[in-house]
């Protein structure tokens, strides 16, 4: 299959690139740089560079005959939206629609979204939070996230567009930036290795679904070939703080180092967990890998890629 990934030269969706073109499928990306690197890349990809929200797309499925889009490519950083909600709802929402517009217009058979079970949920009523769980954001970004999953659901009913709506957690592994809602372990990594300590906002006692990124793919493989239209949660379904969490990347690379605090970040939630027992159930989707084991991995690629 044809295989558009926007922002496939980031973080997940150059890991999902990779597992998509292992597999056989022909792999079309566009990405205009911001968060992803081009090294990431592989030469036999087709690559467009260009800004979902600012550019002209069309020439893309004009070329290309497209089977599936996997849509990763957003404003990713929390905190900048909480600065800057406009902005980011421009690049979210109007660079979405102008995805799903062409989906209709060429005929695309599948639409799978990168969403996110980290901020949609909002502070938890239940946990884990299940995919029933009320939506209630309390960022801008899980706000267009929340807004992105509405005009799917539309898109299916008007138009007849399949989809499936995957909401990570925390995601983390090789590759990732320092940028983004979901960068606290690059930036605690990054920070360790360059002998600065990681700074904590708050006390420590947030807690974090964190969801290693080659289960991520794995789960973005399995809904190539899932037939049915659906959203899932993403996650390890376990809950670690962000002290804890600390301690392990200081124990990982630089045992010694001194954690440092500063005032707590308003609009982040306190508690995060979601619950992975549908995506278990239906997609046959299970992570394979335990924050000990990811963090791990992890810490050993930051080792091999940090100046």
């Amino acid at each position: 299959m044809n295989v558009l990934i926007t922002g496939g030269a980031g973080f997940i969706g150059s890991n999902i690139s990779d597992k998509y073109a292992d597999e056989g499928h022909n792999v079309i990306i566009v990405d205009n740089l911001t968060n992803g690197n081009e090294n990431n890349i592989k030469s036999s990809y087709k690559f467009y560079n260009k800004d979902i929200y600012k550019d002209d797309l069309e020439d893309i499925f004009q070329e290309n005959t497209i089977d599936i889009v996997n849509h990763h490519a957003a404003q990713i950083d929390l905190r900048y939206s909480i600065k800057n909600p406009l902005f980011d709802a421009k690049i979210n929402i109007e660079g979405s629609l102008k995805l799903l517009d062409l989906c209709i217009k060429y005929k695309v058979k599948k639409f799978i979204f990168a969403s996110s079970g980290g901020s949609i949920y909002g502070e938890q009523k239940e946990f884990p939070a299940s995919e029933e769980h009320i939506i209630a954001p309390i960022s801008p970004y899980g706000i267009t996230k929340s807004a992105i999953e509405n005009y799917i659901l539309f898109y299916n009913k008007f138009y007849g567009l399949n989809y499936i709506i995957l909401r990570y957690s925390n995601a983390y592994g090789e590759r990732q930036g320092s940028k983004g809602e979901a960068g606290v372990i690059s930036i605690f990594c990054k920070n360790v290795l360059s002998n600065n300590p990681p700074v904590i906002f708050g006390n420590g006692l947030n807690t974090r679904d964190f969801v290693y990124v080659r289960d991520i793919v794995n789960a973005n493989f399995l809904a190539l070939s899932y037939n049915q239209n659906d959203i899932f949660n993403i996650s390890s379904g376990k809950e670690t703080n962000i002290n804890n969490l600390a301690d392990k990347i200081v124990a990982n690379l630089k045992p010694g180092i001194v954690i440092k605090y500063e005032k707590e970040i308003e609009g982040e939630q306190r508690r995060s967990l979601l619950s992975n027992e549908k995506a278990k159930r239906l997609l046959k989707w299970i992570p394979q890998y335990s924050l000990k084991e990811g963090l791990e991995l992890t810490c050993k690629w930051f080792k091999e890629n940090t100046n």
